[in-house]
């Protein structure tokens, strides 16, 4: 006989602990359990950041993506208020309702010692980048943006975390093998052995579980929606280069459509005076980027994502497999992520050791291997990316230097869309998605924001 809770919440990322927060606070009453593959906030630590090894081991649950908090406890923690990008939740509701959730979880935030202070797009120097950028057929995306910093995120959880515990039952180390139905709710089976079972389920399974996810739905008979997978690589140069962009803007979400193809090549995840790191997703060796608060903890250089955006149409319905695929390419040339020098990769040649020796720009990842890009990644996408670094190197003079970093590859990974109601319902009854697990979100606040629409749902239902 299977344990019966009120509501289990699957993953605590940022959708998953929103959720369990606005549950526990309107419903103290309630029966909760939130479950998570990963460690709790205080045992979660990669051997990488640890300084205990170099390069991914692959542990059997990476410690970087799974956990209380999910890939955003060792992101730099950037909050973007907008509906522009982060997500797809105007897709379900209102953008001013989306705005209002968004600012609510903002607020928590607060509570628990996150910043007030953010960066706006409304100043005169903000319109002034706005208009500079528009000359070079650059668009960038306004926002209102706060800068948590990788150290100050990570005690917001643990401060969060700490006011939670005690509210309602969480259970780490504890993978799902099946979601399935029964009467009067759903059945979690666990992968360790035993079950248990809920009236209403919010599956927020993050990045790491998107693919185990879709595959859950489509056991269950849910019709999924071709999502998008974007490809890129992680660009890093000297800070000066970006620095009269992100001293005023900071997250600097930059938007071209290049002549050779039209497709869409976009920034995202500015790191001013940050650092590059590897993460593992289900095997799989990616690359990203933080930033501390702290100046103490700073480097000399900046980075960022390139990526361009793929929707694939029918017959392909596989985008997350193709994305893995081209992310294991270079894992299969590196052992890991590899590094280009620009210079080399517009000029065909592979970048090796004794060439990275000769750099001006110091890689922050030193675990990175030398090589070619070129042998990694579809043409399509390189021209792309270099289109791309040639024209914002008029808008930002050095992004087209020799010696610009390039890591690859980095992936982002969105499961398969769901037919969702504006409360995040499934076709399902009683059962709930959120977060970017489940395709419908793309960044903090609007995870944070779709967890908090799924519990409430749930708490109207209940009352």
């Amino acid at each position: 006989m299977s344990a019966m809770y009120d509501v289990v919440i699957l993953g605590c990322g940022e959708a998953g602990i929103f959720a369990a927060y606005e549950l526990a606070h309107l419903r103290p009453e309630l029966k909760l359990l939130a479950l998570d593959q990963g460690q709790d906030i205080y045992h979660r630590s990669c051997p990488i950041v640890a300084g205990k090894v170099r390069e991914c081991i692959h542990c059997p649950v990476c410690h970087t993506m799974c956990g209380f908090g999910g890939a955003g406890a060792f992101s730099d923690g950037k909050f973007n208020f907008t509906t522009q990008f982060g997500g797809w939740l105007t897709d379900f509701m209102e953008p001013g309702q989306v705005m209002e959730l968004i600012d609510y979880v903002d607020s928590i935030n607060v509570l628990h010692g996150a910043t007030t202070a953010y960066f706006s797009t409304t100043t005169p120097e903000a319109r002034a980048l706005e208009r500079r950028a528009l000359a070079y057929d650059l668009h960038l995306l306004q926002a209102r943006c706060k800068h948590l910093g990788t150290e100050n995120n990570l005690r917001i959880l643990t401060n969060i975390y700490e006011g939670l515990q005690n509210k309602l039952e969480f259970r780490f180390n504890t993978p799902v093998e099946s979601i399935q139905q029964c009467e009067g709710g759903y059945r979690l089976v666990l992968a360790k052995g035993g079950e248990v079972s809920c009236r209403y389920l919010i599956a927020a399974p993050g990045r790491s579980g998107a693919e185990w996810f879709s595959e859950q739905c489509k056991h269950l008979g849910l019709e999924l929606l071709n999502n998008q997978v974007d490809i890129g690589v992680r660009v890093e140069l000297p800070a000066a280069v970006f620095e009269h962009i992100t001293d005023v803007v900071y997250e600097s979400k930059l938007v071209y459509r290049t002549k050779q193809y039209g497709d869409q090549v976009r920034t995202f995840c500015m790191n001013p005076y940050g650092h590059v790191v590897a993460e593992n997703v289900e095997g799989i060796n990616t690359v990203n980027g933080h930033s501390y608060a702290d100046p103490s903890l700073r480097s000399e250089n900046t980075n960022f994502a390139l990526l361009v955006s793929n929707r694939f149409t029918k017959p392909f319905n596989e985008p997350y497999r193709y994305g893995k695929h081209v992310a294991s390419l270079s894992n299969m040339l590196a052992g890991g992520v590899l590094v280009q020098r620009f210079g080399d990769l517009v000029g065909g040649r592979r970048t090796n050791e004794h060439r990275m020796s000769k750099s001006f720009v110091r890689p922050t990842l030193t675990a990175a291997v030398p090589g070619d890009l070129s042998l990694a990644l579809p043409k399509r996408h390189l021209d792309n990316i270099i289109e791309m670094i040639y024209q914002l190197d008029k808008l930002a003079p050095g992004t087209a230097n020799y010696d610009t970093l390039l890591y690859g590859a980095e992936v982002k990974f969105y499961s398969a869309r769901l037919q969702l109601s504006p409360e995040l319902e499934t076709a399902l009854p009683g059962f709930f998605a959120a977060g970017d697990g489940a395709g419908v979100t793309r960044g903090l606040a609007q995870a944070g924001a779709s967890g908090v629409q799924a519990a409430r749902a749930i708490v109207k239902r209940l009352s």
